[in-house]
């Protein structure tokens, strides 16, 4: 079933591609784009290093909030919240793994003010069909690794991005339709809340 999902997601990516060529976004109107998105839900496709995939629904509230609900039989979350991300496994009964959200290449993205025009953030700005990519790094700290950002025009929406982290392992997340503008409570990117539902003081 995960790789049928999986070949729809990829099916559907590629559907996004087939149209006449489209001008490269540029990063003034991307950076207004991501800065807009305040709240955003949408079903998503994760494809990991080793070639497993996942799915499951993320939430996204801007800034510095998201949470990843992943679908049977992972049944993982991952939180992003307080400065901090935390990891939930639901197969161990010990407390999240946990570390600082500055130290990831989403926090690009989950910042108050996205300015991908800031020196030395951007690494990569081209044009692949329909598609914008755009790769961006903590300038002030480029070994936390990189993330690349996948849009289509008119309107623009962020599709996809591609996560390599600090040790060099890359984990792609398609997105599906985004739902934005909706109501989401805080509670639900709170770490320690879930923890306690889960147990753990």
């Amino acid at each position: 079933m995960k790789m049928i999902k999986a070949l729809a997601a990829i099916a559907l990516w590629t559907a996004l591609a087939m149209p006449a060529l489209a001008q490269k976004i540029p990063l003034n109107e991307l950076s207004s784009y991501l800065n807009g998105l305040e709240t955003a839900k949408s079903t998503f496709t994760q494809v990991n290093e080793d070639g497993t995939i996942s799915t499951g629904t993320i939430y996204i509230r801007r800034p510095g909030r998201v949470r990843f609900e992943y679908d049977p039989p992972d049944n993982n979350l991952v939180i992003a919240g307080g400065g901090q991300v935390a990891v939930f496994d639901p197969k161990s009964n010990v407390p999240p793994e946990q570390y600082p959200l500055k130290r990831t290449p989403l926090n690009l993205i989950l910042e108050r003010n996205v300015n991908l025009g800031r020196a030395k953030m951007v690494t990569g700005h081209s044009q692949d069909d329909a598609k914008t990519l755009v790769r961006a790094q903590d300038p002030e700290h480029p070994e936390y690794g990189n993330i690349q950002l996948v849009f289509t025009a008119n309107p623009t929406e962020l599709r996809q991005w591609i996560i390599t982290d600090d040790s060099g392992t890359q984990t792609t997340v398609i997105l599906g339709e985004l739902e934005k503008g909706i109501n989401m409570q805080p509670s639900l990117f709170s770490i320690t809340r879930e923890a306690q539902k889960r147990g753990f003081n």
